[in-house]
């Protein structure tokens, strides 16, 4: 879309998600046949039922299938068109593209950019090749759309070992969409740009696949494996560019944290080096296309990170970890390893069934709930067959040796080179299983729920105020009543869910006669596609509310971090917790407390200008003065002094600082007398907040105690852990209910619809947020 297009409030391609069949065929010792592809094809026909036909009764919502390079067909093209000089095999590469099929102009500037890329980067571009397409087996609307499917066929020129020649060929496809990007040549993609793999898809129903393309039956097209998909779009536009496999990746199910994982993509971009792509890291920007579904979003990630001299099975396991926080099967190494990835990349979340390969290994991997089949069957004739279902491919040869599913975070893989088959056990023995993560988390990390514990009270300081109010004084600025004491904190202080009537019969915050806080304009979106909710009780072992403070380590780094981080049991943080940061030596003199504090008397718009000053102080402390931790306060409210709303504050926060390549730098910690129930905490982590220290709830919860006016009467303190229990609980139901298994993939993924804030507040402090209706602005606020 164009930037000059204002985009409807009520649809955002964000809102696309897919649920698919997958799956793979490989031969394991490696051989290249083209009985490969006709299995992999025949498979793919059989999953025609996953898929699902529009209302043309014949275009399908996108099929297709990933296979290596098919040298022979390639060398009788470049026969018929008397090239002199063919390359040798391991020297080609194609890039397959969709063209704008009636804009010769359009098509003319496409090529010119893309040879022009290839050329850039001291690659050969040999010549083009118009893949051969049967669009008379096509429905209306996918012939409406049809693009020309084009293929560049590509040498290498010098010495570059074969991993550089495929970052190469990456970097002339990335610069070639910014260049076509910029030109507004919207209709111009790139299946796939290798020297291992090629991608033949489309808007196509799964047995259409192989009659649309007379390429895959050519018995000169061979291949060691491939790997075919068949899409069915839900609440989605199907299209071509969508149909999978991606570059790396076929995926069936839903990434659910895509937001989050989007937006901290975006600000790695600002914020981290490049690694191995040292100074072309800014030719890679933007990392995850815009426009494109969670599926292509993280195969946009995927491919950065099985390029920059990381395996395709380490970045996977990076990705999208088992569930390593409470498995006691897991070695104490295995753990380290997930444990330090962890502090480098939230996991991609939901319900996944993942197929990838690199076109020298092949495999498969589950979420980390398991909430998606993926049966597999080895052959003692060498073929490995992993799919949605079983009986895909019923005259297969061999007889089967080993036959079984996918567990939970599970993965399974063949190395083509090598010839062989490795198993979950073996991936994380040659991977995972490695004694340097183990050294460098017993170095490098802090617990900071242990070392409060530990710490002196001298060493913990609080804060001076010079206006100390009560907390009933408290409790009526921020909107406490009676009605909440009651029935909310009391029952969290018993460690119980507030319980109430089915059903929300008050006005919308917007429409309501009465204040509402902040929160109240935020609802909760909740998983609507194919996966049930995670029952948070007995899935507990595959939840996790384990979160951490302090910089990000680089992405795209592969040296070990020089520096360590600060974990957290929870990110509920009681007040000594709170104090006890400054004295953690890893920070000290780096944690920085700012005030939302403003000026009540200071006019209609001082909110506003309040807002932005905290948004340019916490961008001054983490430039100018090194801070790693940010504790964004509302303590010390006065007669004169008032509080800008936590959840404006923290999103305003966290916006500037991804504005500005700075959020990865530190982190951020409500302290707030605001929040007093889980909704409240839920949307400061949605929000960004690393961790919220609810101070007045637990005040309040403490003098209920003292007073003793709790139903189930306890002393002050484990009045106080209960509240904190509770609000855990709740936590995890919300994820729950959102298909996400950890807090680190729900913060900052912004997992929400404003009703009735209005677009200027939204841009600047809930970027990316559907605010529908538009609404109120910071004079109202």
């Amino acid at each position: 879309m164009h930037p000059s297009v204002i985009p409807s409030p009520l649809y955002d391609r964000e809102f696309e998600h897919d649920a698919c069949g997958v799956g793979f065929i490989a031969r394991t010792d490696g051989f290249r046949t083209h009985d490969v592809l006709k299995h992999g094809l025949t498979a793919l026909k059989a999953l025609a039922h996953r898929g699902a036909i529009d209302a043309d009764s014949s275009t399908g919502d996108g099929a297709g299938v990933m296979t290596q390079l098919p040298y022979e067909l390639i060398r009788a093209h470049l026969a018929t068109l008397n090239v002199s000089a063919v390359p040798k095999d391991k020297d080609l590469a194609v890039a397959m593209l969709f063209l704008p099929r009636d804009n010769d102009l359009a098509q003319a500037q496409i090529r010119k950019i893309v040879i022009e890329s290839i050329k850039e980067e001291g690659l050969g571009f040999v010549a083009w090749r118009e893949v051969p397409v049967d669009f008379s087996i096509l429905g209306r609307k996918a012939a409406d759309t049809r693009p020309l499917v084009l293929q560049a066929i590509i040498a290498r020129l010098d010495d570059a070992n074969d991993d550089e020649f495929e970052r190469h060929l990456f970097l002339a496809q990335k610069v070639a969409e910014r260049r076509c990007g910029a030109a507004r040549l919207d209709d111009f993609y790139i299946c796939s740009c290798s020297a291992r793999t090629i991608v033949y898809k489309g808007l196509l129903n799964a047995p259409e696949v192989r009659r649309f393309f007379p390429d895959l039956r050519d018995p000169r097209y061979t291949t060691a494996f491939t790997i075919f998909h068949q899409r069915y779009s839900t609440n989605t536009f199907p299209t071509w560019n969508l149909a999978q496999p991606f570059r790396l990746l076929g995926h069936n199910g839903e990434i659910n944290t895509v937001r989050g994982n989007r937006a901290r993509m975006q600000a790695r971009e600002r914020a981290m080096t490049g690694g191995t792509w040292a100074s072309r890291f800014a030719d890679l920007h933007p990392v995850v296309q815009a426009g494109m579904s969670d599926s292509a979003s993280f195969d946009n990630v995927l491919q950065i990170l099985a390029l920059g001299e990381r395996s395709v099975l380490h970045s996977m396991m990076m990705m999208a970890p088992p569930a390593w926080e409470q498995n006691p099967r897991l070695s104490e190494e295995a753990r380290a390893f997930f444990q330090y990835h962890s502090l480098m990349m939230e996991p991609w979340d939901g319900p996944s069934a993942l197929v990838f390969s690199d076109g020298r290994v092949v495999g498969a991997t589950l979420d980390r709930n398991g909430l998606r089949p993926a049966r597999f069957k080895l052959y003692d004739d060498g073929h490995l067959l992993l799919a949605s279902e079983t009986g895909l491919v019923p005259d297969l040869p061999g007889q089967v040796v080993q036959s079984g599913r996918l567990g939970p975070g599970r993965m399974i893989a063949v190395d083509l080179e090598n010839k062989r088959v490795l198993m979950d056990e073996d991936i994380k023995a040659e991977i995972a299983e490695k004694p340097i993560y183990k050294d460098w988390c017993d170095r490098h990390l802090t617990n900071l729920q242990k070392f409060a514990a530990a710490a002196p009270e001298a060493e913990i300081i609080t804060p001076p105020a010079s206006y100390r109010a009560t907390i009933l004084q408290q409790q009526l600025a921020f909107g406490y009543d009676t009605e909440e004491l009651e029935l909310v904190l009391g029952p969290l202080a018993d460690g119980l869910e507030p319980t109430g009537s089915m059903g929300d019969d008050t006005p919308l915050a917007v429409l309501s006669r009465r204040p509402r806080l902040l929160y109240t304009y935020f609802k909760q979106l909740f998983a609507q596609v194919t996966n049930p909710p995670i029952d948070s009780i007995r899935e507990k072992s595959v939840m996790s509310l384990g979160a951490s403070l302090g910089p990000r380590m680089s992405l795209f780094e592969t040296a070990l971090a020089p520096s360590g981080v600060l974990t957290l049991d929870s990110p509920i943080l009681f007040d000594h917790e709170v104090e006890a940061l400054s004295a953690v030596p890893l920070f000290r003199n780096s944690v920085v407390r700012l005030s939302v504090l403003w000026d009540n008397d200071a006019g209609p718009d001082s909110l506003a200008e309040a807002v932005h000053d905290l948004a340019q102080r916490a961008l001054n402390a983490v430039e100018n003065q090194g801070a790693k931790i940010l504790i964004l306060s509302d303590r010390g409210l006065s007669p004169t002094k008032s509080a800008i709303p936590m959840l404006l504050a923290t999103g305003a926060v966290q916006h500037r600082l991804i504005r500005a390549g700075l959020r990865l730098k530190c982190d951020v910690v409500a302290e707030t007398g605001e929040a007093r129930e889980v909704h409240h905490v839920a949307c400061l982590i949605g929000y960004g907040a690393n961790a919220v220290n609810p101070y007045l709830a637990l005040a309040t919860v403490r003098e209920l105690a003292q007073q003793g006016k709790l139903a189930q009467p306890a002393p002050p303190g484990d009045a106080e852990k209960n509240f904190k229990k509770a609000v855990e609980a709740g936590l995890l139901k919300v994820l729950a209910r959102m298909g996400i298994s950890t807090i680190a993939s729900y913060r900052g993924a912004q997992i929400f619809e404003a009703i009735g804030i209005g677009n200027k507040v939204v841009e600047e402090c809930f970027a990316r947020t559907p605010s529908p209706i538009g609404g109120i602005g910071y004079r109202q606020i």
